[in-house]
């Protein structure tokens, strides 16, 4: 019996550590590092994801073939000295701040991997964005695809597209920095008070509120976009080469003021810059795909990278039929990084064969986190004391249904936990999309965030073109398409004349608590064969109510990364407004607990099958 061929993937240090790793190419396992340390967007060594996939893939470090590291430091670190140098000597603070860390550790990559893991074997570095293009089209369920990766940099390149044909990947074209499509996006995240790297959704969802005042400022200043998709930066607007900060004064002068403070009110100004700033990064993402569509020749398209993420994006570039099918890779940020350099290892290291499933991708739902078991979850509540119902699978998934259908919010602790940022019916929190203030319900009782913030819609497949202007399938949460014109509540004209954050509150569907101020949707569509007990629980509360969509969003709490083991659930139910939770085929009910007391000690370690 031969031996398997074990390749283990590594994003690390930068944002959004990670780990994967591929048995035989088939992907077994891949986590962030923040699901394990509870710190949002954990840069460090992954040492218990790392742990988490080699334990999923039965092996030990001694059996890995290959250790894949998702970008190459040597070049990212010549990027770096290369642009102090350029703006010498006004970056020399920002430059102070960055050399200890990459003298003391990230120069000597290859020693700190094989100290962190007792690792002994060989080491590749893929590109940055050759691993995200890996990440985007090895996955996909495209026999041959155009891959366009767009962030904010990795070594020298921001923005790539390439063509993929079987196990071969080629990337054409890049642009490099300091022109950088993301790098904008990012500046006006950090302009309007919000956190680069993580508020960029924030931005997303607070441009429908605005109106795009000032895209032509935008155009006309700030970048200069070709008909092709190419652009460049006017680098006078912006500080990130030299500085601390992401813009310039003359960013400030230009938009007539300093950024926003962060937390202090949102105004029709700030909701106008993100406006404008999504319609520029909306065409540009359009006249790349127009043009790597003509250049590749290929009908589908595959997208990773940061900017991959902006789902309103990516749903004008479906809408715009510029494709017949797209994929997005789920994890398209760093941390997919760790499986895109894992798969270029398989595919362009080894020379491995790659086998496609027509409309079915090889990423399993992106369910690739740690699952618990029912047993495991009931021992450890009997030890806590904590007051449950043990059900039968179909029992518990009707009592959730029956929950939501009555109202309440619903955690949903169940099977893996997904790889990437959203939740997929893993790791969620549940409501109906029928009930007018369930979205400030849910935003401000549960989640403790901005009310502006929309919420996601997870519908049955076989149902979405009932309520979605979409005709492809949309497993990972990372395509906005319109409502139906025939559920949407038409405007009066009262209505139509509000401003910004006053539009929140009118109903503009038959689904309010999902439709967004523009009448759209980040859908998430459920098949049974990849997400069964998620898939019944939504046909369940349809049986119930005859709506085949729930609202989903992540189980978490803001500022918080994801919930990993069920006692993260449990500490997030026992916090929030929460009504009922759902751990497996075990039952919660908030009016049953204890209070949540401070002097025990909550948590645990689990041992994982």
């Amino acid at each position: 019996m031969s031996k398997k061929q074990i390749i283990l993937g590594i994003s690390a240090f930068y944002h959004d550590s990670a780990a994967c790793i591929l048995v035989d190419g088939d992907i077994v396992a891949a986590a962030q590092e923040e699901r394990f340390t509870r710190k949002k967007h954990d840069h460090a060594f992954p040492t218990n994801a790392v742990n988490y996939c080699l334990k999923m893939a039965n092996a030990t470090i001694d059996d890995v073939e290959y250790v894949a590291f998702y970008d190459k430091p040597w070049i990212k670190f010549e990027r770096l000295l290369e642009t102090y140098l350029a703006f010498a000597p006004l970056g020399i603070r920002s430059f102070l701040k960055a050399m200890p860390v990459w003298l003391k550790e990230k120069l000597w990559m290859g020693d700190l991997i094989k100290n962190e893991l007792g690792y002994s074997g060989q080491i590749i570095y893929p590109e940055h964005h050759e691993s995200h293009a890996a990440s985007a089209f090895y996955p996909s369920p495209f026999e041959s695809a155009a891959v366009m990766t767009i962030d904010g940099v990795g070594e020298w390149a921001t923005t790539t597209w390439g063509i993929g044909k079987g196990k071969s990947l080629d990337l054409k074209q890049e642009i490099r920095f300091p022109h950088s499509l993301g790098l904008l996006y990012s500046a006006f995240t950090y302009y309007t008070g919000f956190k680069v790297n993580s508020g960029e959704y924030k931005v997303m969802g607070l441009a429908p509120y605005g109106e795009p005042t000032y895209v032509n400022t935008i155009l006309e200043n700030i970048i200069d976009l070709k008909d092709d998709g190419s652009y460049r930066l006017n680098m006078e607007y912006f500080n990130f080469c030299q500085g601390l900060t992401m813009t310039s004064e003359k960013f400030h002068d230009l938009f007539g003021a300093p950024p926003r403070k962060s937390e202090s009110n949102l105004g029709q100004r700030e909701m106008d810059l993100a406006r404008s700033v999504q319609e520029v990064t909306e065409i540009a993402m359009l006249k790349m795909a127009r043009f790597v569509r003509t250049e590749s020749g290929e009908n589908n398209l595959c997208l990773a990278g940061g900017v991959a993420l902006n789902c309103v994006a990516n749903g004008k570039i479906l809408q715009e039929k510029i494709f017949d099918k797209i994929w997005i890779q789920p994890a398209a940020g760093d941390a997919g990084g760790a499986l895109g350099a894992a798969l270029y290892a398989w595919h362009k290291v080894m020379g491995k064969e790659r086998t496609v499933t027509p409309n079915k991708d090889s990423q399993k739902g992106s369910y690739l986190g740690p699952k618990y078991e029912s047993d495991d979850i009931e021992k450890l509540l009997k030890e806590k004391n904590i007051p449950y119902h043990r059900l039968s699978p179909d029992e518990a998934l009707s009592a959730g249904a029956k929950a939501i259908n009555e109202g309440k919010v619903l955690g949903f602790f169940n099977g893996h936990m997904e790889f990437g940022p959203r939740a997929l019916g893993g790791r969620s929190i549940i409501g109906d999309p029928r009930k007018v203030d369930m979205q400030a319900v849910m935003n401000l009782k549960i989640k403790f965030r901005e009310s502006f913030r929309p919420f996601a819609p997870s519908c049955l497949e076989e149902k979405a073109s009932s309520y979605f202007e979409i005709d492809q399938e949309s497993p990972y949460m990372l395509i906005v398409a319109p409502i139906k014109q025939e559920r949407r509540i038409p405007m009066s004209k009262d209505q139509e004349a509000l401003f910004g954050i006053e539009k929140l509150n009118v109903p503009r569907s038959d689904l309010p608590a999902i439709t967004h101020v523009d009448y759209s949707a980040r859908i998430q569509t459920v098949r049974e064969d990849t997400s069964e007990r998620y898939y019944k629980l939504i046909k369940k509360f349809d049986d119930l109510s005859g709506c085949g969509v729930i609202i989903n969003t992540s189980f978490n709490v803001r500022g918080e990364p994801i919930v990993c083991e069920p006692m993260d659930a449990y500490l997030c139910f026992m916090r929030t407004h929460m009504d009922v939770l759902i751990l497996e085929d075990i039952v919660l009910y908030k009016t049953e607990q204890p209070e949540l007391r401070d002097d025990i000690n909550w948590a645990q370690e689990f041992e994982l099958d």
